[in-house]
């Protein structure tokens, strides 16, 4: 396994635990699906989540990214989970989506 594959691995592991500690215990890796990826995480319904654990940030490519695992996953709502240097609890990881999901979302939730 490749080094970056490897980083890839333990930051969707350790986020798969995060999830599962705070109650969605469900959540687990997805294997890999080549074009139709549908993100790195399963396990809450409609709900796409990307991990990304990269030394630069590349919010433009990984919202793209996150955009089309939507489409291809057919959910509504999703999001980045971007490792933030220097901290190992991903409760304190970057949460990173598009403000149109959000704003979808928030509607959903008040009416």
């Amino acid at each position: 396994m490749s080094k970056q594959r490897a980083k890839g691995t333990a930051a969707e592991t350790a986020v798969v635990r995060y999830l599962r500690e705070h109650g969605f215990r469900y959540a687990e890796r997805r294997a890999l699906h080549g074009t139709n990826d549908m993100g790195d995480i399963t396990g809450i319904p409609g709900v796409v989540v990307e991990v990304k654990n990269h030394a630069k940030l590349d919010l433009a490519g990984w919202l793209a990214e996150l955009e089309q695992e939507m489409l291809n996953a057919d959910a509504d709502f999703g999001f980045v989970v971007a490792k933030k240097r220097g901290k190992t609890d991903p409760g304190e990881w970057y949460a990173v989506l598009p403000l149109k999901v959000l704003i979808e979302e928030i509607r959903k939730e008040r009416t």
